[in-house]
């Protein structure tokens, strides 16, 4: 059945905020024609979210807008740690951590790194990616009420300057439409975790004379923990530009009607430590810091994304990299589904991958903020509480022990102790330096359009040939690269002494099967009798689960 409506378009994304741009862009780069409304009037204004991990980097690598996000953070390129400290006053205080890459050990992993580019600097740059990429945004308009059936969803949409309504069919609509998500309470989707666990109110202020009282200081954020005046103070150019989150207690009574402006700068000037600091405020911003993650991922055509599917402690910065990386997952399957090379079942998979990592995560983010002691945080027994540990396994080695991968070990934790790339199914797959003809990439800028086999050269076990069969014959997006030294190769080692088997935990005689976000599928260790059999067989499983 297909309703009649205004507009067709394969996917409706509700949300124009990170979450929201980065599957316009995801989806841009797959060739999947989409919409995307947001009631605000364009992106964000406040500096905010501005942690940008390594795997987050990896994702806008292979989309192609890694140099403008770079760019955009140029002010900030030089911070890093993370101090804490009574005042800013003399050298008292302590760097909860002072480099958050030190010795340079993350180049081993990846072919990026962190990046510090806040989210009103990040927005523009993806919102000219996802309009360039064809993407139909619509800022100042809001979707009102959806229905769907079992071929789509049809919405009703306002446009907020013309004060006119229109209908949107779509296949599938995205929700990221923010913690208190319309689209998830139309649903009937619940929630589980701790709740609330703590308010903040954000102020942006300029000030000539804080530069001179930070000194050399390039830090990343500042916990102040004086005990009339404790916050967060957060540079934006290092220059005059700061942002400082002050501690809110609305379960005291607390209105923000009582965060004026004189009482703001009073609270600022005695956090810093020095009375007479010259203090504008700039604009003011409340948030709520929670720990929650949906029930479900899905209903029906409907999926859930970013802050809609779960809340996190900011401590970390988990929340919005667990955002973009919940779009990411879901736009390869989209466009699989969307293309045909794969059947629908594939987007159950995306609850099944996303949400175990999202509960995870945000156990770790309450843990951090519980070890950096983060201002207004006072948890309840038992919140963060978790295992701490290293933040890489976190960001790089977080795994899916079920979903859209065969062989993955189901009882795995989804957050290992330590980190550990080495190919095994539900992983990120490893990171080598290649060539292609003059060429220099990483073996993670070859996926994103499709499954990618990796297998040696000579290909004397069959799996170049068979995939490149298969691929034919079946139309699944596949593509098959020969990896080695040799002048049959398609990729070759740029370091010496590389062996892309061992990295993937499998032998010359094997292959690994690579899915478009990245992560490894399947592996073979051995020869085939009958190649093009199992590898079709593995492939049927992955994209077309019963």
């Amino acid at each position: 059945m297909h309703q009649k409506a205004d507009h067709r378009v394969p996917v409706l994304i509700v949300g124009g905020s990170l979450v929201g741009l980065s599957m316009s862009v995801f989806l841009g780069r797959l060739g999947v024609r989409h919409m995307l409304v947001e009631r605000h009037s364009g992106t964000s204004i406040h500096p905010r979210g501005r942690g940008n991990n390594v795997r987050t980097m990896e994702l806008f690598r292979v989309a192609g807008v890694e140099p403008d996000i770079k760019a955009a953070a140029s002010l900030l390129a030089d911070n890093h740690g993370i101090l804490q400290t009574p005042t800013l006053v003399g050298d008292a205080g302590e760097w909860l951590f002072r480099n958050i890459d030190p010795g340079g050990g993350l180049a081993r992993f990846s072919p990026t790194a962190w990046c510090l580019c806040s989210q009103n600097d990040l927005e523009p740059v993806l919102l000219d990616s996802a309009r360039e990429l064809g993407g139909d945004l619509r800022y100042f308009h809001q979707m009102e009420s959806f229905e769907q059936d079992a071929d789509g969803v049809t919405a009703t949409v306002f446009d907020r300057s013309t004060e006119e309504r229109f209908t949107v069919r779509a296949d599938y609509l995205v929700a990221a439409d923010g913690p208190r998500s319309p689209v998830r309470r139309a649903l009937g989707i619940g929630q589980s975790g701790p709740g609330d666990l703590f308010a903040n109110v954000s102020v942006t202020f300029r000030s000539r004379a804080l530069a001179d009282v930070v000194g050399d200081r390039r830090f990343i954020c500042c916990y102040l923990t004086h005990p009339d005046a404790d916050g967060a103070l957060l540079p934006v150019d290092n220059k005059e530009n700061w942002v400082f989150h002050a501690p809110w207690h609305p379960e005291r009574g607390e209105t923000l009607d009582d965060f004026t402006e004189e009482r703001l700068r009073d609270h600022i000037r005695r956090a810093v430590g020095v009375d007479e600091l010259d203090v504008k405020i700039t604009g003011m911003a409340s948030w709520r810091a929670a720990e929650r993650v949906a029930d479900l991922y899905s209903s029906g055509r409907v999926f859930l994304a970013g802050d809609s599917a779960h809340e996190m402690s900011p401590t970390g910065a988990f929340g919005s990299n667990t955002g973009i990386q919940d779009a990411h997952n879901l736009a390869w399957k989209l466009s699989a589904v969307l293309s045909g090379w794969a059947g629908p079942g594939l987007l159950e998979s995306y609850g099944a991958e996303r949400r175990p990592v999202a509960a995870a995560t945000s156990a770790r983010a309450s843990a951090r903020s519980v070890e950096h002691s983060h201002p207004g945080f006072a948890p309840a027994p038992g919140v963060g509480g978790a295992k701490r540990g290293g933040i890489l396994n976190v960001v790089l080695g977080y795994r899916y022990p079920a979903g859209a991968v065969l062989g993955a070990d189901p009882y795995a934790e989804v957050v290992p102790d330590a980190l550990a790339l080495d190919g095994r199914p539900g992983s990120r797959a490893p990171h080598l330096w290649l060539r292609r003809g003059g060429l220099r990439l990483s073996t993670l800028d070859l996926y994103e359009r499709s499954m990618v086999l990796l297998t040696d050269a000579p290909d004397d076990a069959g799996w170049y040939a068979a995939a490149r069969r298969v691929a034919a014959e079946d139309g699944v997006a596949l593509d098959a690269y020969r990896v080695g030294p040799g002048p049959d190769a398609d990729l070759t080692y740029e370091t010496e002494g590389s062996d892309w088997a061992t990295a993937h935990g499998t032998t010359a005689d094997g292959a690994v099967l690579v899915r478009p976000d990245g992560f490894v599928a399947w592996r073979a260790t051995s020869a085939a009798a009958d190649p093009d059999t199992v590898l079709r067989e593995a492939l049927t499983s992955l994209l077309t689960p019963a």
